[in-house]
Parts: structure tokens; C-alpha cells; sequence
């Protein structure tokens, strides 16, 4: 009776904390490892180390799992027989398989998948030792697996599953809306072409690069942005940029003789096709705040700004300190329509 309560202890036992150890494994996500790993737990580097050759450890589980099953069911069997006779063998057999999978497998796997950040870095030398111990088959195993797999990378995090996990830690209130949000815009930053985010050619507020300040300040009701373009013979002609504030100032000294040219910026020049991601690390790069677009043929397309940028990456309107309108674009829409209105029959 005693062997025969061994083995159903050695059976359960070990499947048990083998279950748990296989749950914890694949379920503990790699962000919490990293994370864990970054604030200096040694514990946690190792087991981020185990999962990235993630056969390994699982082969040494499995083996021992599978050992611990088969010398478990014999022993348990032949024990039955002796004690209870040969007509309870049946019985035994349909008992012990229930218990194995209720007890080993379905319970320990729960509390392994429900408590994998709580139990993944206690369990790290458990887990060492094992494959230690199992390092034949280990190495086995890893021969079988090199062989399948070619070496070939799995990406374990895709673009899109990063995008759904934001979603989910929305719905689960780790984040909130506007962070999910800015994380989905994102991740989308490489795959939005400039041509999506400008303001477009025919609604363009410009200048005459010859114009006086004393012109200018006739018009600055009707400028509502703090960047003006500048050309030079004809509006398709773009050739820099002025700031209002500085236009401002040149007029409170009295300048009103001055010329927008000698208030006119360089402007950053970028093709339509171009990414946003590359258009914002490009403006970060140069410190500038606004580019012309333009398309294929070097024509003019548009203008972007990192307003434009900070906007498709937030999903919200951001505004220059002295800009009063909350779209500029509608409001360039609105202002083109004013000067071309509509022909009636």
C-alpha cells in the first residue's frame, strides 16, 4: 500500500509542478521580463535568457513530465493489482487517468497561466535545475528542433499585436483612451504617407516675398497662422517662409518700409510619398517646424508642419501659441472658397 501511494504521489507530484513550470513559461510575456530585467533582477535576465531558446527548457519539462507519467501509471498499476487484485485494475487505471488530468494538468496549468508574473522569477532555479538534469534529452531534442526549424527568427512581437495590445489595455483600464490612441497612431507613423497629413496647394496662405510690412499689416486680420509662405513672381513659385511674430516686431520698431524677404526662412523640401516617421525624424533632426511638399514631378503639393505630425500622432488638434483657429486647414478650405466662390447659372 505504501509503494502503491509513492507512486501516486511521484506521478501527480512531479506533473504537477511540471504543468505549472510549462504554464509560467509560455504565458510570463517578455515586456514583464525586460521590465523586471531593467530594474536590476538577475533572476528575471535568466529566465528572459531560457525563453529565447524556448525548446529547450520546454523539452527538459515535457521529458520529465512524460517519465514522471509513465514510471507513475506502471508502478500505481502493478501496486493496484497486488493490493486490490486484478478485477480493480480497470477501475484503478480510469481513477488514476482522472486525477492526472485534473490534478496535473488542468489545475496547475490555471494557476500557472492565471499567476505567471508572480510565479515566473521564484521558479527560475526550478527550472535551471531541470534542464540540467534533463540535459541529454535537452540536447537531444534541440538537435530534432535545429533540424525542423533552420534557424529560422520568430518575431515575437508583430506590429499589429502591438497595436491590439494597446487596444486591450484600453478595455482593461491599464491605459487610457488617448495613450491607446496615441500608441495605434504610432505604430501607423511609417505606413502614412506625407500626402495624408498636408495641407494641400490650393488652400496654401502666402506672400509675395516683395510685399512691404506696411501691405502686411493691412492683411494681418485675414493671416490667421504663424508661419507665412513666401514667392518669388507667382504663387506656385514657394521660396521660404516668414514668422508673423517676427513681422510683428520689425512693425513696433517702425519698420515699415522692410520687405517679407528680408524676414524669409530657408524651407525644408520633402517628396509627398515620403513616411511621416522619416518626415518627423527629419525635422527633429534640422530643428524645422514646417516643409513644402511636392510631388513627383517637383511641383508644389502642400505644406506640412510638426503640428500636422503631433496630430496624427495623438488623434487631437495641437495649436501654435498664437494660433486662433482650431483647424487651419478647414479654415485655409474656407478661405480659398471666399476668394473663388462658386459660378451661379
Amino acid at each position: 500500500m505504501t509503494l502503491l501511494i509513492v507512486y501516486l504521489f511521484l506521478a501527480l507530484g512531479i506533473s504537477f509542478l511540471c504543468s505549472i513550470l510549462e504554464a509560467v513559461l509560455l504565458s510570463v510575456p517578455p515586456s514583464y521580463l525586460e521590465n523586471r530585467a531593467q530594474q536590476g533582477s538577475r533572476l528575471a535576465e535568466q529566465l528572459r535568457e531560457i525563453k529565447k531558446n524556448i525548446s529547450s527548457p520546454l523539452a527538459a519539462i515535457l521529458s520529465l513530465n512524460t517519465i514522471a507519467h509513465t514510471i507513475g501509471a506502471a508502478g500505481v498499476g502493478a501496486q493496484a493489482t497486488l493490493v486490490f487484485g486484478e478485477a480493480w485494475f480497470g477501475i484503478i487505471s480510469a481513477i488514476l487517468t482522472l486525477l492526472i488530468l485534473v490534478v496535473s494538468e488542468i489545475i496547475p496549468k490555471t494557476i500557472g497561466a492565471s499567476w505567471n508574473r508572480q510565479l515566473s522569477i521564484p521558479l527560475v532555479p526550478v527550472i535551471r535545475f531541470i534542464i540540467f538534469v534533463m540535459y541529454p534529452l535537452v540536447w537531444l531534442s534541440n538537435l530534432v528542433t535545429s533540424l525542423i526549424t533552420s534557424g529560422k527568427h520568430t518575431v515575437t512581437l508583430s506590429r499589429d499585436e502591438m497595436a491590439a495590445m494597446a487596444n486591450i489595455g484600453k478595455k482593461e483600464g491599464v491605459l487610457g483612451e488617448d495613450e491607446s490612441k496615441t500608441i495605434y497612431n504610432l505604430l501607423r507613423l511609417r505606413n502614412i504617407p506625407v500626402s495624408s497629413i498636408m495641407t494641400p496647394r490650393t488652400v496654401l496662405i502666402s506672400l509675395p516675398e516683395n510685399m512691404q510690412l506696411r501691405e502686411f499689416l493691412q492683411k494681418l486680420n485675414d493671416i490667421p497662422v504663424s508661419r507665412i509662405l513666401l514667392w518669388k513672381n507667382e504663387p506656385d513659385n514657394i521660396t521660404g517662409y516668414f514668422l508673423k511674430s517676427e513681422a510683428l516686431e520689425a512693425l513696433a520698431r517702425d519698420q515699415h518700409h522692410k520687405k517679407l524677404l528680408d524676414l524669409k526662412r530657408e524651407l525644408m523640401i520633402v517628396y509627398e510619398g515620403l513616411p511621416v516617421m522619416n518626415l518627423h525624424q527629419k525635422m527633429l533632426a534640422a530643428r524645422d517646424h514646417i516643409a513644402l511638399v511636392v510631388d513627383e514631378y517637383g511641383g508644389v503639393a502642400g505644406v506640412v508642419t510638426l503640428e500636422d505630425i503631433f496630430e496624427t500622432m495623438t488623434g487631437m488638434e495641437i495649436l501654435d501659441e498664437t494660433d486662433v483657429h482650431t483647424d487651419l486647414q478647414q479654415l485655409a478650405r474656407e478661405l480659398w472658397k471666399k476668394r473663388n466662390p462658386p459660378v451661379r447659372e
